[in-house]
């Protein structure tokens, strides 16, 4: 990116972005040109009554469909014969019945009191009378056969079902569904309305009686509810599955079949024919390779699904997108993977297990990290799927499980035996995905061993290559992998022995240092083994003037107390640059040589500086008693600096307790935040306390208390004291 204290250029932006996207249209093109196209004939599109020029023959099998009209003219057919469903509804004749009930015991009561009472009673069981009817309904036979005719009203029709009526839809039968079973009637067996008012008329108790007639008409109408009702859900469902399941295929082609032979005059399936193969080539992605259509369309699908991962890289893995070279290796490896999978599609496309996908994983794996590598293993894996060479393979299924299985085998990578796990693993997950596809396939056992064993050794040349590649890509990349901090962290290293030799007590430092660090480290999920080895190197700058550091001096040989503070403080500055000397020519990677200078920041020389404002000098300024810095910019280089204080501040603490222990490291973090030390490292409050935690869990282990053991049996006690020599 353009220098942060400089407002970039609309210009400097643009070329920023495009030096990292431009990746992503050369892997398109790559993957464009190296894919076979399968079909590149196209598929004439004839009318009918052209005569054909040539002989045009099926490259595979497919369907014709039929046409939307046709597909709906088809599909409303189909649902016609769908009868219309009705359900009886016993609650409703038994709420009938209890109603009509209700009402003649309230008529039998009001009548007593008179047909003001009736009335009254009526209306609130909404049948309204005149007073011609509350006398007619107020004699007791009345109502008495009333009641009969209306009850057995009820038990002729409603106990049977009364539909309202009839939907036009109804056809010659309908379905009547009594709780489970459902039982076929035809239209003219049902009843309806009309047909239980022409029930009522035969059970009619007074027919000689106009006003007789107009009561029992009111009970009769007042007292109707339909038992049939129609189900217009469950008819509108069983009529859509079944126009769902009206066939799209209107022909069916096979392979080489002649669609039209040279000279043939087009006819209506011929021309459906055609049309069907051409769309079927362009949804393969083949036939429109020679236009521009088809060159473009592909290519931007390609485009489309890399820059998925690209996307990812600039909002969630910015260190990788800022860093070129490592953007580079990223779109390195892809071209690996699409490289191997076009040889594959090339000369044995039906084993996509063959495609060396978890090579490019591990190595992004080790490279990055595990999250990063199995979402460019699922993006290539799409992106391969999506050839047309591969549209008739599983090779989707077997590259995406492959490629995640290797992502996840080498996330801990720290021993040669890693890799016969990750073998194992990447076996077992073409293995898992063959079976998987054999069983829905009905494989053969030959087929499904063949698979694994084609996976296993996919995994066994996959780690092969990540292990003797990995030293060239860390070098391009300029990333540092836990193989390569291993080999940093070997105590023959020639840095590290001149540190043992000659700073042996910057050495034991630096030792104890890096165990707090890992631990640390470790806690709140960072790099605990680049924490402990960017100690190892922390303070290498000493070995150019080890006496004067109090670690490494004898008592009563101090070279210090010969040189003013300010000679001091620049020799103790000196350690800082000749740190950085010594890393760049030992070939350090940067992440370790950084806790060199980031391990003190700019904290203050504070003994020198209080050294020098005591004895009064002119011109004594705080800055010049202050480390270059710069301050720590990474979590393992901020936890360095807070256990470089703590390891340092334990050599004052007499005696050591868990409480002064614990209140000294508190004292230390709150400096260092007090101080803006911290304010470039991205460690969080709970992290530091987490931190400050487990160095106080680690320092209480080591200066636990120990027991007194008899002078007799050759122990030493508190009081032990070393003998003096004979004169």
């Amino acid at each position: 990116m353009p220098r942060a204290d400089v407002a970039p250029t609309p210009a400097a932006i643009a070329r920023y972005h495009v030096a990292r996207w431009i990746w992503v249209l050369g892997l398109a093109v790559l993957a464009q040109i190296v894919f076979p196209t399968g079909v590149t004939d196209l598929a004439p599109l004839l009318h009918i009554g052209v005569r054909a020029d040539r002989q045009v023959l099926a490259p595979f099998d497919f369907v014709v469909t039929k046409s939307q009209d046709e597909l709906q003219r088809e599909a409303d057919a189909v649902a016609a014969t769908v009868r219309p469903i009705y359900e009886y509804r016993g609650d409703v004749f038994d709420s009938v019945r209890a109603a009509s009930a209700s009402y003649f015991a309230a008529a039998d009561t009001a009548a007593g009191r008179g047909r003001d009472a009736l009335v009254h009673a009526s209306q609130q069981a909404e049948v309204p009378l005149s007073a011609a009817e509350a006398d007619y309904l107020s004699k007791a036979e009345k109502r008495r056969a009333l009641e009969r005719a209306l009850t057995d009203l009820f038990q002729r029709t409603l106990s049977q079902g009364v539909a309202p009526t009839l939907s036009a839809d109804s056809g010659l039968e309908v379905i009547v569904r009594r709780g489970p079973t459902e039982t076929p009637v035809s239209r003219s067996q049902v009843l309806t309305f009309e047909a239980y008012l022409q029930n009522a008329q035969t059970v009619h108790p007074d027919p000689g009686s106009s006003i007789g007639d107009v009561v029992y008409l009111k009970l009769v109408r007042r007292f109707f509810r339909p038992t049939l009702v129609r189900n217009d859900l469950e008819t509108l469902r069983r009529r859509s599955e079944l126009a769902a399941g009206v066939d799209r295929a209107k022909y069916a082609v096979r392979q080489s079949d002649v669609i039209v032979e040279a000279g043939q005059v087009v006819t209506g399936p011929i021309e459906e024919k055609l049309a069907a193969l051409h769309g079927e080539l362009m949804r393969r992605g083949a036939a429109t390779s020679g236009s521009v259509g088809g060159v473009v369309g592909p290519l931007l699908r390609n485009v489309l699904i890399l820059s998925v991962f690209w996307v990812l890289l600039f909002f969630y893995r910015r260190e990788t997108y800022i860093e070129l070279r490592q953007v580079g290796t990223v779109a390195v490896l892809f071209a690996c993977a699409i490289l191997a999978a076009a040889a594959v599609a090339r000369m044995a496309p039906q084993h996509a297990e063959l495609i060396l996908l978890p090579f490019s994983a591990m190595m992004m794996t080790v490279l990055f990290n595990g999250r990063v590598s199995m979402i460019a293993a699922m993006i290539l894996a799409v992106l391969i799927a999506v050839q047309p060479v591969f549209h008739d393979t599983p090779v989707l299924f077997l590259t995406f499980v492959g490629g995640v299985a290797a992502a996840l085998s080498v996330k801990t990578l720290r021993r040669r035996t890693h890799l016969y796990l990750a073998v194992l693993l990447v076996g077992v997950g073409y293995a898992v995905s063959a079976l998987a596809l054999g069983l829905a396939g009905d494989w053969s056992t030959g087929e499904l061993l063949t698979r694994a064993l084609l996976g296993t050794a996919n995994g066994l040349v996959s780690a092969a290559l990540t292990f003797l590649l990995l030293p060239v890509a860390e070098r391009v990349a300029q990333i540092t992998t836990d193989l390569t901090l291993l080999e940093l962290s070997d105590p023959s290293r020639p840095l590290l022995r001149r540190l043992s030799l000659e700073a042996r007590g910057t050495y034991a430092h630096s030792l104890a240092m890096a165990n707090l660090v890992e631990a640390a480290c470790n806690r709140i999920g960072a790099n605990g083994l680049l924490g402990r080895v960017g100690c190892y190197y922390h303070d290498i700058g000493k070995l150019a003037s080890p006496q004067y550091f109090v670690e490494n001096q004898t008592p009563s040989n101090n070279p210090h107390d010969r040189l003013s503070p300010s000679q001091s403080a620049e020799i103790i500055k000196l350690h800082v640059t000749e740190g950085l000397r010594l890393a760049r020519e030992a070939g350090l990677p940067e992440v370790v040589a950084a806790f060199i200078p980031e391990h003190h920041g700019t904290t203050e020389i504070a003994y020198f500086y209080d050294r020098a404002k005591k004895q009064g000098g002119p011109g004594v300024r705080r800055e010049d008693f202050r480390y270059p810095g710069p301050r720590p910019r990474s979590v393992e280089t901020a936890i360095a600096m807070l256990a470089d204080s703590v390891e340092a501040s334990l050599r004052v603490l007499e005696p050591i307790t868990p409480s002064k222990l614990e209140a000294a490291i508190e004292q230390i973090v709150k400096g260092r935040l007090a101080s803006g030390e911290l304010d470039q490292a991205p460690l969080t409050l709970q992290q530091l306390d987490q931190v400050r935690d487990e160095f106080v869990r680690a320092l209480t282990g080591m200066y636990h208390n120990r027991i007194d053991y008899p002078e007799s049996s050759g122990g030493i006690t508190k009081a032990w004291q070393p003998a003096r020599p004979a004169v």
